[in-house]
């Protein structure tokens, strides 16, 4: 078998340029290419062998320990980091010991172990010896960390425990750094007063938060104290301490630099003094920082100098970053910088950021931190510098979903890996993603992903995932009513908690700190999340009407859904449905009643469409489905019915109380669910009937402009063989007691059927022509403007209204017709008004109200249709449209009208939600007229105009009602 030649097997070993490769092995000892030819396959493993194999041939020359070029292993984990990184390689042939640290084994150290270890660099040392000494040391443990970090199979498990090690060693490089200021500044100021220079520390940024990348500048503040030193003297020392410590870390030397030290997030910025006492801090932070400084003081953390000095730094400095979510536009602000960040951004790197860019590092960071600090004014399980320690604290807490805790994390760590191994192959501060194919294939290979192209797909998934959980999270509304909210209505367990929810506006205090004591009590998640809300949604409770029982449903809702994670995640989330849910709960005794019954309703609320009414095809279709399912059982499917009925009249009453749906387009809802459940309440009972049969809507039902509770006026209407009439009627009384709802009011009312009560409660077609024939009064011809097809049969419901037309729209309206019509309306007036209701408050019969309208109406539509067919129109509202369009009224008679008749028809549908019963008189009760008056959109206290509103609206309807009713 011919033997593979020396470029195929570098090709096989990945190599990019395999005869520049052979070349190069060709050029060096036999010994040095017998190694490497021996470990071929350790190339395999590296993300750029070219580079792998010239750096590895350079220290072989130089003399590679034996033990690493004996040791396969050690070899491969030598070849892989030299091949992901140019920066370490260049490095590693000026420190003794970095080939064997390079090739393993490593351990990641503690922080005490990596501080001692670099102060141990430094000891005894001249200034310029010590300063090489402990740059060499901090890349000797930077090589370790490297080696470590590129020999696991699962880089972003481990990516939390290099991102600390970076930090500590960094911390460490800070301390050897300032130790070498202190042997300058005891030769310049005196051994005496230096030593009395306290100095701390305080590292920013992701240093303190021990999240620190390969290369990154490293942002501190530096406190000092200067004991019994004058401010002038200990200020000048600390000074050169800190310009020595930072030169020592980052100025030119024979060792190059480790990085910048950058001072500039202090007080006052650059234009602040470098160092300053802790009061000095504390009194600017009290008077003059800015809402940013306090979201980089999450961060804040002791990492070198005087540790006692540092503590008292942080206890001093973190009650102005936990409480700084209270300032006046605090998450705004935040919101806003966030956004000057994504601004800044030179446009031709937009697309390239791993860290700035929208989808990129940023977006997680800002997220994470804004949370805190709105939450973590209370909460201090979730004070944590750490993006990824404050994630999952934010999971537990409940103030993030887990499974977007979860896939931030996971995004978080692929974003870090990527940027790990951009900055590890250059060892420079670099944030973009590269543009050439070579480096991509590098970044690939580093990153361990199959191939550039899969690495750049899931680059950019990540990047839009992380955008979309960024804007829905960051910009959560409820994250400013939570900031706005004063600290003691946060804190609801102190002693003034009673006195507290009074002062919002409960009536029982105590018995609401009970409902609130059984929501949050123990330690499940789903009473965490209730500890989040509960502060904000207590407050909107207390602007409703009746937080007492708002509150009480709400306990019920929550304990109905239990752990449903969607529920309350619902309302973390949307500031829109948790408003809407305090509001509706507080307000309507219908909607709370219905939603106990009903909790899953809860996630309709969230937006408007979810409220908006379905289309009545679907509605049959599910009716008949519950039906056919349900033939033999008829009680089953009755209840199935039922159900439909309930939900979408609570679908819709929703819709009305939060102000998407006037009263026309409820009602038109309304009539369309009764349609629905009457047409399957008929196929139930007669699904294979030999008869047509019909059902004729009247009243306000005709004209669709029936409100809550409100009764289904009706007629039946039969054509078919002998015995039609019998069956028909057992069919009636079967089908009425089938829809009908005693709890939430539905009741079919055959009331205006030809001899009212009296009368046959069903009749065939023939019998309707022979009664209107014979014995058709004016009354029925206005009781027939308002009839109209509802369900069965269509062609007997077309019939029967060709039947009517010629009586209602007959167009022989005489000046006797006329004065019928206002005999009868001034007999209902005095005798059908309840007795002690007041004329003035009654919605239905009362002065200007709805009947004073309709009958109006309809008297001009008996008057005038046979001029002006237009006026053919069951509905008030339309025709009193075409009434102006013929000039029969005038259009700002008409305004006052129709502003009368929507006034009456909402107030009418508020009193049924806020009370749950149909109620027809405008309440005196305070209570409950605010009730109304929120429902229909006054603000809070607007019962008094929403009482003088009606009562102006209905005088002015009066005068027209009386000026044109009475009209000879």
């Amino acid at each position: 078998m011919r033997r593979p030649s020396l470029r195929s097997r570098l090709a096989t070993a990945r190599f990019a340029e395999p005869s520049t490769a052979a070349d190069l092995l060709e050029s060096v000892s036999s010994e040095t290419a017998a190694v490497i030819l021996d470990r071929l396959d350790s190339f395999e493993g590296a993300a750029d062998p070219d580079v792998a194999l010239r750096e590895v041939i350079s220290i072989i020359e130089s003399g590679a320990p034996g033990s690493v070029l004996a040791d396969r292993d050690r070899f491969a984990s030598l070849i892989r980091l030299l091949g992901a990184s140019e920066g370490l390689a260049a490095a590693i042939p000026r420190i003794d010991g970095a080939v064997a640290a390079a090739a393993g084994p490593w351990r990641i150290r503690s922080q005490e172990e990596y501080r001692d270890s670099m102060l141990a660099a430094v000891e005894g040392l001249e200034h310029d010896d010590a300063v090489v000494r402990m740059r060499q040391a901090y890349r000797l443990h930077l090589i370790e960390i490297a080696g470590y970090d590129l020999s696991q199979p699962e880089p972003t498990v481990v990516m939390q425990d290099v991102t600390r090690a970076l930090s500590d060693i960094a911390a460490g490089a800070l301390e050897a750094a300032l130790a070498i200021s202190r042997q300058s500044a005891a030769e310049k100021h005196g051994s005496e007063q230096t030593a009395q220079v306290r100095l701390s520390i305080i590292a920013m940024g992701k240093l303190g938060a021990r999240e620190l990348n390969y290369l990154s500048d490293v942002d501190v503040i530096w406190v000092h104290d200067g004991g019994d030193l004058d401010g002038h003297t200990a200020s000048r020392i600390a000074r050169d301490l800190a310009r020595d410590t930072i030169a020592a870390c980052s100025a030119l030397a024979r060792e190059a630099a480790l990085w910048e030290v950058d001072s500039n997030l202090r007080p006052e910025g650059k234009d602040g003094a470098l160092t300053r006492t802790l009061s000095s801090h504390v009194a600017y932070y009290e008077r003059w920082a800015k809402d940013w400084e306090f979201q980089a003081l999450l961060k804040a953390r002791h990492v070198a100098g005087d540790a006692e000095l540092g503590a008292e730094y942080e206890a001093a400095i973190a009650p102005f970053v936990w409480n700084s979510s209270a300032r006046d536009g605090f998450v705004e602000s935040v919101h806003r910088m966030r956004e000057r960040v994504t601004e800044h951004i030179a446009s031709d790197e937009a697309a390239r950021q791993l860290k700035l860019g929208p989808g990129g590092l940023r977006d997680i960071e800002f997220t994470v931190q804004l949370l805190q600090l709105v939450h973590g004014a209370t909460d201090d399980g979730i004070r944590h510098r750490g993006t990824l320690p404050a994630l999952s604290a934010l999971s537990e807490g409940g103030y993030i979903g887990r499974s977007d805790a979860t896939e931030f994390a996971e995004h978080y760590r692929f974003l870090r890996l990527l940027e790990h191994r951009l900055q590890l192959w250059r060892m420079s501060r670099t944030h973009l993603m590269p543009e050439e194919q070579e480096d991509l294939r590098r970044l690939a290979r580093a990153a361990g992903a199959s191939s550039a192209d899969r690495l750049m797909e899931r680059w950019q998934t990540v990047k839009r995932d992380v955008r979309e959980l960024h804007q829905r999270i960051f910009y959560r509304p409820l994250l400013s009513a939570v900031a706005a909210l004063p600290d003691d209505q946060i804190r609801l367990t102190s002693d003034q908690a009673v006195s507290r929810l009074g002062a919002i506006g409960f009536a029982d205090a105590k018995t609401a700190l009970q409902h609130i004591a059984a929501l949050t009590s123990g330690v499940s998640r789903r009473s965490q999340i209730q500890k989040v809300l509960l502060p904000v949604l207590l407050q909107w409770f207390g602007e409703g009407p009746d937080p007492d029982s708002g509150l009480v449903a709400f306990r019920r809702l929550s304990e109905s859904l239990g752990d449903s994670p969607w529920f309350l995640g619902m309302l973390r989330d949307s500031k829109v449905a948790a408003e809407r849910l305090t509001f509706l709960l507080s307000t309507s005794k219908l909607i709370a009643g219905l939603m106990e019954r009903m909790p899953e309703s809860a996630s309709w609320i969230g937006t408007d469409q979810r409220l908006a009414p379905r289309t009545e095809a679907a509605l049959r279709e599910e009716a008949l489905a519950i039906v056919k399912r349900h033939k033999d059982d008829a009680a089953a499917a009755a209840d199935g019915l039922r159900h439909i009925r309930r939900r979408e009249l609570l679908r819709a009453a929703m819709a009305s109380a939060v102000g998407i749906a006037d009263p026309i387009e409820t009602a038109e809802t309304l009539v369309s669910i009764a349609r629905a459940v009457i047409d399957a309440g008929i196929r139930l009972h007669e699904p294979d009937r030999d008869y047509e049969f019909a059902v004729l809507s009247m009243g306000r039902t005709g004209g669709s402009e029936i409100g809550f509770g409100s009764d289904i006026d009706v007629l039946y209407v039969v054509r078919g063989p002998e015995g039609s009439v019998e069956r028909a009627t057992a069919l009636v009384r079967k089908l009425a007691e089938t829809v009908r709802d005693r709890q939430i009011k539905f009741e079919l009312d055959p009331g205006l059927r030809p001899e009212g009560r009296k009368g046959p409660l069903v009749r065939s077609l023939k019998s309707y022509a022979s009664y209107y024939e014979r014995w058709s009064e004016v009354w029925e011809a206005q009781a027939l403007l308002r009839a109209a097809p509802l369900a069965g049969d269509a062609s007997l419901s077309d019939d029967f209204i060709g039947l009517i037309d010629p009586i209602r729209y007959s167009g022989r309206f005489t000046a006797r017709d006329a004065r019928e019509i206002r005999r009868i309306k001034a007999r209902v007036e005095s005798e059908r008004l309840p007795q002690n209701a007041e004329r003035a408050r009654h919605l239905k019969l009362g002065s200007g109200s709805l009947s004073d309208v309709e009958w109006l109406v309809q008297l001009l539509q008996l008057q005038h249709v046979g001029e002006h067919p237009e006026l053919q129109t069951p509905s008030t509202l339309d025709a009193l449209d075409a009434l102006v369009e013929h000039e029969v009224i005038a259009r700002m008679q008409a305004d006052t009208l129709r502003e009368a008749w929507m006034l009456s028809s909402r107030l009418r549908n508020a009193l049924s939600l806020a009370q749950a019963r149909t109620i027809d008189v405008l309440p005196h009760n305070r209570a409950q007229l605010e009730s109304v008056a929120r429902i229909l959109g006054y603000p809070a206290g607007g019962a008094a105009a929403l009482e003088e509103d009606y009562l102006h609206a209905t005088r002015r309807s009066r005068r027209i009602f009386e000026q044109l009713f009475f009209e000879e």
